[in-house]
Formats: structure tokens, C-alpha cells, sequence
């Protein structure tokens, strides 16, 4: 690594310095990655093992867990010693404040990482001090990019006459009232430990407003708020579909993972997730299950839904950065890693401008989520997750707020201000 990369490096403390001598790959000597993945997602896991297969000296010690304690747990795993080399990220804002992640500037240039689109890195920049996100050093990775949208079951579908994906959000609204009135769960969503109702949320929040505004709060920029008249119209929408039974009326009951169990089983005409599930849908349900972006207001409208890395940092007390970096590298660059992050992931792998995305069937489900991927790169209409906005946000704000929702606690005007207020606490910590 050049002198002009060690003094950069210096600002983040000893466990920096590694990074002075940056190799390009893993070396020769035995590796063990120490990595801590989200239970129930296989793509890292088996990226990991095609890794291994391509470069035998490095195995993984691989720790998974759910997501609400990857929000919990991460601060204290990096802080210690033997700090995962490999971490799925809930948020990094806080962990940059606290010098928990390791800035990835000089990995950015000796990997060559600026040939990758600025939009797809821009999620993952921060000022040291950890506020605001979208400038700075590159503290994170992704190991794909994702898009959510709206999953639907074909076979529901034709039972009420839909046989095209609604375009407009007056057609969707017009879908869920024919499936309520046939006896069909209009949406099969989870609202149990996090907050799944954020996701039909957001993707109101963009059809009632721009993005900007609300990446601007996500990224903590001066004066951002999430208490906007736009978003307001969304939560009130929400409401409404709440109040017509459009959820299952045990919500706060259903986890993830027993969403996918009943919308797979054929419960529920919608189902709002991300690409992620794209292999998943498409081995279990075959044709019968289709996708589509959030309807904008009018027909031909802007689209704008959360699509964002699939985030990954390395910790600032990690033993193997600089293998560690090479993966994430690899990911983004191998021909077999991208292949296996399309077929698993469903995702756009990310990597150069100029590398192909690998082909995928037509008219299969994850030619869907990629070409829906197009469109928002297309229509400028991607937003990070409000539930990214802070590392405590969505268990501490969205998720207890959006549950009193469901149980008739909570209306739009307090949903958005109590958020707003643990927002502004948590800022001021």
C-alpha cells in the first residue's frame, strides 16, 4: 500500500494499520474467516463455500443469527477481540461513531472498486463521525443489491380476474378489496419482533412522495424528518388496509419466516419482500408466482421502492482484513460468485459497470426482480430502509409503533411523530 494510503489509514487507530499491507488475495498460508451471517438467508453461506472450493487455504467459521439480534448483538461482537473479519450489517452509523468498522478506502483503490457505480457504494459512505451517511469513506460492501417490491399469486389472482400486475395503486387497492370480498388474504405480511409492515409502508411513502426526502432522513442529513404531509397520506393509507382486513389479523403474531411458510402455501394474493426470496419463490412456486414494483399514483409514474446493498463490513479488531476485503472482491468480480449470487440471491450482483449480468430464463421470476432493479436504476427511485436510518430505529421506533398500529393503538399523526421523536433521541445520544 502506498505512504498516501498508510496516513489515511492512521485516523482509524492501530487496528487499521493491516491494511498498510494490503495483499491482493489470501495468500497461501491457512485462513480462517470468522463470520457472522443472518440466519435463513443460504447466498453468503454458499458463496463462502464456492470461495473455500476456489481457494482452499481459507475456511470460514461461520456464526448466524436473526436479524433483530444482528441489531443487537453486532456492537458488542466488533468491540471485542476477535471481532468477526466478515459482518452482516443491520446499520452503520452508530458502529462508525464508535470505531467498530474498518474504513475501506484503501481497499477501494487497491481493488480498483471505482469502476462499480457510485450508486450502488453511496448507501455504504459515511463522515467518521457516523453522520451523515452518503459521503465520506466506504465502510461497507454489498454482496449484492437488492429490490423490493410486491410478490402475488397467480393462481389467487385469477380467481378475482387478475391476470396482469396492477400498474396503478388504484388498481392494487381495487385487487385487494376483490380478494377480501372472495374469502383470499389480500396480504400475507409479518409484523412479529421486526416490524414487516415497514415494507408496504415505505413503498406507499414513495408513491405519496419523492425518495430524496426520505433518504435524506435515513441518512441523517440536517434537518431530515420522517414527519412529512407525503408521508403522513402513506401512513394513513396504511391504516386503511389495516382497517379493511387487508393483513392477517394475526400480524403481530406472524414472523418472517412463517410468512413465507403461508404465502408459499398458497396464503395471501400479495406479499411485500425483496429479490432476496427470488430462487426461493421460484423452486417452490414455480409460474403460479409473479413480481412487481409498488404502482405509482398514475400509470407511467416515477417508481421508487427500498433497494440497497446486501451489507457487509469488515470490524476494525478483525484478524483478517485484508482476506476478508478479497472476498467481498471476489463476489463482485468472480464469473461462478456472480453466477451463484443471481441464481441464490436473486439480486443484481453489483461489481463493474461494465460486467454482464449472468442471463437468467426469460420470464422466470428472477428475470422479474432484476428487470423491476432496472427500472428503479432507471426512474433514480431507490431508497436505503427506514429501518437503516439509526442502528436502534426499527426495534426501538418502527417496530413497537407499527405493532400498536395493527392492535388499534397508534394513528398516522403519532406513528410518524413518536418515530420521529426516539429518531431525534437517538441522534442526540
Amino acid at each position: 500500500m502506498t505512504t498516501t494510503k498508510l496516513i489515511a489509514g492512521l485516523a482509524l487507530g492501530a487496528s487499521a494499520l493491516a491494511t498498510a499491507a494490503a495483499a491482493q488475495d489470501c495468500g497461501s498460508d491457512p485462513v480462517t474467516l470468522n463470520a457472522y451471517f443472518e440466519t435463513g438467508f443460504p447466498l453468503p453461506t454458499e458463496l463462502a463455500t464456492e470461495f473455500t472450493n476456489q481457494y482452499p487455504n481459507v475456511t470460514f467459521d461461520i456464526r448466524e443469527d436473526q436479524f433483530a439480534n444482528l441489531m443487537e448483538n453486532t456492537p458488542r461482537l466488533l468491540s471485542q477481540d476477535g471481532a468477526p473479519d466478515l459482518v452482516r450489517l443491520p446499520s452503520i452509523s452508530d458502529l462508525v461513531t464508535n470505531g467498530l468498522l474498518m474504513n475501506l478506502d484503501g481497499y477501494y483503490e487497491d481493488f480498483g472498486w471505482d469502476s462499480f457505480p457510485e450508486g450502488n457504494l453511496v448507501q455504504l459512505r459515511i463522515d467518521e463521525s457516523g453522520r451523515p451517511r452518503g459521503v465520506g469513506s466506504l465502510y461497507a460492501m454489498g454482496l449484492n443489491y437488492s429490490t423490493t417490491g410486491v410478490f402475488w399469486n397467480k393462481d389467487l389472482g385469477a380467481e378475482i380476474g387478475l391476470t396482469e400486475a396492477p400498474t396503478t395503486l388504484a388498481e392494487l387497492d381495487a385487487a385487494m378489496a376483490a380478494a377480501k370480498e372472495a374469502g383470499i388474504q389480500p396480504i400475507m405480511q409479518w409484523n412479529k419482533e421486526t416490524a414487516g409492515l415497514a415494507f408496504p409502508l415505505q413503498n406507499l411513502m414513495g408513491v405519496y412522495g419523492d425518495p430524496e426526502p426520505i433518504n435524506a432522513w435515513i441518512f441523517q442529513q440536517e434537518g431530515a424528518t420522517i414527519d412529512t404531509p407525503e408521508n403522513l397520506e402513506a401512513a394513513e393509507h396504511l391504516e386503511d388496509w389495516i382497517e379493511a382486513g387487508y393483513f392477517p389479523s394475526d400480524a403481530n403474531a406472524v414472523d418472517y419466516f412463517t410468512m413465507m411458510s403461508r404465502f408459499t402455501g398458497g396464503e395471501g394474493l400479495f406479499m411485500f419482500n425483496g429479490d432476496w426470496e427470488s430462487a426461493n419463490l421460484q423452486n417452490s412456486m414455480g409460474s403460479s408466482v409473479g413480481f412487481f414494483l409498488m404502482p405509482p399514483m398514475e400509470e407511467g409514474g416515477r417508481h421508487a421502492t427500498m433497494s440497497s446493498p446486501l451489507t457487509f463490513g469488515i470490524g476494525a479488531n478483525a484478524a483478517n482484513p485484508d482476506c476478508a476485503a478479497f472476498f467481498l472482491d471476489w463476489v463482485a468480480t468472480n464469473e461462478t460468485a456472480r453466477e451463484i449470487n443471481v441464481a441464490v440471491g436473486g439480486s443484481n450482483p453489483g461489481g463493474p459497470a461494465d460486467m454482464a449480468i449472468p442471463p437468467q430464463e426469460e420470464g422466470s421470476l428472477i428475470s422479474q426482480t432484476l428487470a423491476a432493479g432496472q427500472v428503479i436504476g432507471a426512474d433514480n427511485g431507490a431508497m436505503d430502509f427506514i429501518a437503516n436510518a439509526t442502528g436502534a430505529i426499527f426495534a426501538a421506533g418502527w417496530t413497537p409503533e407499527l405493532q400498536k398500529m395493527v392492535g388499534g393503538q397508534q394513528d398516522p399523526a403519532g406513528l410518524l411523530a413518536d418515530v420521529q421523536e426516539e429518531y431525534e433521541d437517538q441522534l442526540a445520544r
